[in-house]
């Protein structure tokens, strides 16, 4: 994308409640199966985006979080928030670069990333961060996965070119494995979680988008764009959707 049609994109993403799909029971889920952890443990959440996880994990633990995101529009809104909150003494929220984080080493209890860890690859992101886990420490992170073979071509290809890395649940837990994690669990988001707080406030502003750039080209490609991957997973929902690992590190 350009310069004018990523503000565009940011331009529809703004202040939704979700930037990708997810709920608060999901997040409450994958939180659980982490057992013996600190009382007070620390947290690093990747690609934080608005947080609004990022409160559900401060609502779980009384531990202290680390947000980061490198878009400085969703870190701005989340600090307003933070203060909102009376949170900052326990939520800590960073502009910067999951590609290049700078955090000791052993530093964190638990890395979670919602929906983010695609940008840098799911095998990537288990190798990279894991030397920012604790002995014993915990990885959460959802990503996009297939869950049936044979997709249709339509949605196959849409996929193939918009995240060729895409793996089903076998794929995904045999990186796992190869990344000297245990697998402690793995759930399939209900599609409610990829309605209630994304697509569907999502689809109300493109509708608002498409009337206000109808003579503007270039802005309806990124709208239409979106537009194509929801209405993809109205018709495709069975073949994917977004998975939830935890997952532990262990020694080698």
């Amino acid at each position: 994308m350009n310069d004018k049609q990523t503000e565009i994109f940011f331009q529809i993403h703004q202040s939704l409640p979700r930037e990708g799909p997810g709920n608060s029971e999901s997040t409450r889920n994958a939180f659980l199966q982490m057992i013996d952890l600190p009382q007070n443990p620390n947290i690093l959440d990747i690609g934080c985006g608005t947080g609004i996880q990022t409160f559900d994990l401060a609502s779980l633990t009384s531990g202290k979080i680390v947000a980061i995101d490198n878009h400085s529009i969703y870190i701005d809104e989340l600090k307003q928030q933070v203060l909102q909150k009376g949170l900052s003494d326990r939520i800590q929220v960073i502009n910067a670069d999951m590609f290049t984080l700078d955090f000791p080493n052993t530093n964190f209890d638990i890395i979670w990333a919602e929906g983010a860890i695609y940008i840098i690859g799911f095998e990537n992101g288990l190798k990279q961060w894991r030397p920012l886990l604790k002995q014993g420490g915990y990885l959460a992170a959802s990503e996009i996965t297939w869950l049936k073979p044979y997709p249709p071509s339509e949605i196959k290809e849409f996929w193939d070119a918009g995240y060729p890395a895409m793996q089903n649940i076998e794929g995904n837990l045999q990186i796992i494995r190869n990344s000297e994690y245990k697998i402690i669990d793995y759930f399939v988001l209900p599609e409610s979680a990829w309605w209630n707080d994304y697509y569907n406030p999502l689809e109300e502003r493109l509708q608002v988008l498409k009337k206000h750039y109808q003579n503007d080209a270039e802005a309806l490609e990124v709208v239409n764009m979106e537009q194509l991957e929801i209405d993809l997973y109205r018709k495709y929902s069975e073949y994917y959707g977004y998975i939830f690992y935890v997952v532990q590190k262990f020694s080698i």
